[in-house]
């Protein structure tokens, strides 16, 4: 699958500080070095339940845990057919771990500079300093080089390809188990996977170190965030309004709203189909800020829109303008007739958030003016510069969730679902019985439901943007 370019990737990383660094000059003085990763490049913090999986993942395939417990850890979710994310540990790409939805499970995807954080004890194997040479320049794993092949060594499995000292010379997939391999004397044993170099440096830090190192870029793009708010303020003398999801990019909307022009209203689409952690946020917001929040009731026009059209897809998003825009709209007309929203709209989200303009009319919802502030931040700009401000972030995403709002939205992974419904049953049974009831009404297959084939029309095209 393409990677999508959506803007330049800033990361850099500081060796002297183990922290990454949004420029090319640590807070510390420092000058930094560039790391690269996939794009788009939309990176976040691995919080604690991010490395607990992380750990747990590869403590299962290699015997080892990868990151240790005072070291951070950056992950950066890129394209794939359903969930996979890169895993950035003292400035290079150590791991990747991908969601396999056919088979139910996480797959490891080690990468070189692994061992230098953990060292395998399961699925290697070691080779002769004859061969190293050739495997160092890009040569597969041939039998008549190899030494030792570890016994928990199947055929597919992700290997970890070691030196007699133990130096990780490549990474690769098994072509043969341990016992196949054991009994021949030629043929090719792994498949390396090619690796762009890199440098890693790990060390012990912390992310109140990583704010540290970052506060003249946060201070540069704060500045210029809260410029465009007080300019377009003045020049449209309309009602300000942020629009609230929840999330942490309108939190940090918020926040630039509050330090460029005071207390704004919230405005907050309540589609009935919101995480109770959501909900607490934002009344944890309102208590925090002393702002008010105008709720606009969408619950009612989803099921509505359920009862007639079906369970909404990734190609057939009828749901947002049934329980966000309309309801929004309808509000707006109600409390001030036209007003113009902040809201936390990014490019590097999508495609077609990159293309957006900063200021903008929904046509779906006509009286309000809508405008982008932190349009050309990453989410890593966000993270820090949340961490910096000590702001009530939603509690969801140190549960491992990147996606807050509906908690069934369709556009999720399949990952993501799935942790949902481990995490929240209750919530997940309910959508569960709606979605096998339609389906039996309107003779879908009977594994209509649980094959996630639910999520996908038939003929369907939706270019529906739920930002309001």
């Amino acid at each position: 699958m393409k990677s999508p370019y959506l803007g330049a990737i800033p990361l850099h990383w500081c060796d002297a500080c183990h922290v990454p660094v949004l420029g090319k000059r640590c807070g510390c003085g420092e000058k930094t070095r560039f790391v690269g990763v996939t794009p788009p490049g939309d990176l976040r913090p691995a919080f604690p339940s991010d490395i607990r999986l992380i750990n747990h993942l590869f403590l299962e395939s290699f015997g080892s845990t990868l990151i240790p417990t005072d070291h951070l850890a950056i992950l950066n979710k890129v394209p794939d057919d359903d969930r996979m994310e890169e895993i950035i540990v003292g400035g290079a790409i150590v791991g990747a771990i991908r969601y396999l939805p056919g088979d139910g499970r996480w797959e490891v995807l080690p990468r070189p500079d692994a061992p230098l954080l953990m060292t395998p004890k399961l699925r290697y194997v070691m080779v002769d300093d004859g061969a190293a040479a050739f495997i160092k320049d890009g040569s597969s794993v041939l039998a008549p080089g190899v030494v030792e092949i570890e016994s928990h060594t199947e055929k597919g499995d992700e290997v970890f390809v070691l030196t007699r000292d133990g130096t990780c010379i490549g990474v690769g997939r098994a072509k043969m188990g341990a016992e196949e391999a054991r009994g021949i004397t030629r043929g090719q044993i792994v498949r390396l996977r090619k690796n762009v170099p890199q440098v890693c440096s790990p060390g012990p830090a912390t992310w109140d170190d990583a704010v540290d190192a970052n506060r003249e870029h946060l201070a540069t793009l704060e500045a210029d965030s809260i410029t465009f708010i007080r300019d377009l303020a003045e020049q449209e003398d309309l009602p300000v309004t942020v629009s609230y999801s929840g999330g942490k990019d309108s939190l940090v909307t918020l926040l630039l709203a509050l330090k460029a022009i005071g207390p704004v209203p919230l405005l907050f689409a309540d589609t009935g189909l919101e995480f109770p952690e959501t909900l607490a946020n934002i009344s944890a917001v309102v208590d925090r800020y002393s702002v008010p929040v105008f709720r606009a009731d969408g619950e009612s026009g989803f099921w509505d829109g359920f009862s007639r059209q079906g369970p909404p897809a990734v190609n057939f998003r009828w749901c947002c303008k049934a329980c966000k825009l309309t309801p929004v709209q309808k509000l707006i007309e109600r409390e001030w007739g036209e007003c113009l929203s902040l809201i936390g709209q990014r490019k590097y989200e999508s495609a077609k958030r990159m293309k957006s303009r900063r200021v903008w009319r929904n046509p779906n919802v006509p009286n309000q003016l809508s405008a982008a502030p932190i349009q050309h931040w990453n989410a890593l700009h966000v993270w820090l510069y949340l961490f910096q401000e000590k702001a009530p972030y939603n509690t969801l995403y140190e549960k491992g969730l990147d996606r807050i709002g509906c908690y069934m939205c369709p556009s999720s992974d399949i990952a993501h679902l799935k942790m949902i419904e481990e995490e929240y049953p209750v919530l997940w049974d309910r959508w569960r019985s709606a979605v096998t009831e339609y389906g039996e009404a309107t003779g879908r297959p009977k594994n209509w439901f649980e094959s996630g084939a639910w999520r996908i029309k038939k003929g369907g095209s939706d270019d529906e943007d739920s930002h309001y």
